[in-house]
């Protein structure tokens, strides 16, 4: 696997050796030893999957200490804009974000430890969206933050009137009006 570092220290953009012939293709979704050698030692302990249309985002979400999640994603069917943004109060970056197109033909995955809130936008018509998390969820450790926030400068290639968000997402706080847990 090939990790591509991104301008937030932590925050990776990993692309796998995909093998391709006549027959379609192969590659390894997910190896603990190359993940631990290149990117460093995360067990992860749930896998998730979500289904969604085009226009759908998601996010921004994290989970409060003690129950904070480290989250290795993929598009495997589809294509999606996938965001972190570091909410770590103390972080050099704080309140910046990094933005990767995900796509069951680029096959890339995104890394996001601890300490950042995460969100996607669907572009395709329908998008297969994966993700491992190396913490279970807790419902009362759930946050967020807007995913419309237009201060983290975001461009989540949606037309606004084309957005669809669940009413949960509606109504996180904006950035300024957040009191970081991290």
């Amino acid at each position: 696997m090939n990790v591509i570092k991104t301008g937030i220290d932590g925050v990776l953009i990993i692309e796998p050796r995909v093998f391709e012939d006549a027959r379609g293709y192969f590659f390894e979704s997910f190896s603990q030893r190359e993940f631990d050698e290149k990117v460093g030692r995360v067990v992860f302990v749930q896998d998730n999957e979500s289904r969604s249309s085009y226009g759908v985002m998601r996010g921004l979400h994290f989970q409060r200490p003690p129950f904070t999640q480290s989250k290795l994603v993929r598009c495997v069917r589809g294509a999606v804009l996938d965001v972190a943004v570091d909410i770590r109060k103390d972080s050099p970056t704080y309140g910046q974000h990094v933005a990767a197109e995900l796509t069951e033909d680029n096959h890339r995955q995104f890394f996001i430890p601890k300490g950042f809130a995460h969100g996607f936008a669907v572009l395709s018509e329908t998008a297969v969206f994966q993700y491992k998390c190396d913490e279970f969820y807790h419902p009362e450790a759930d946050g967020g933050i807007s995913i419309l926030d237009e201060s983290l400068g975001i461009d989540w290639q949606i037309p606004a009137e084309k957005a669809i968000l669940s009413e949960k997402d509606t109504k996180h706080p904006l950035l300024r009006d957040f009191d970081s847990p991290f």
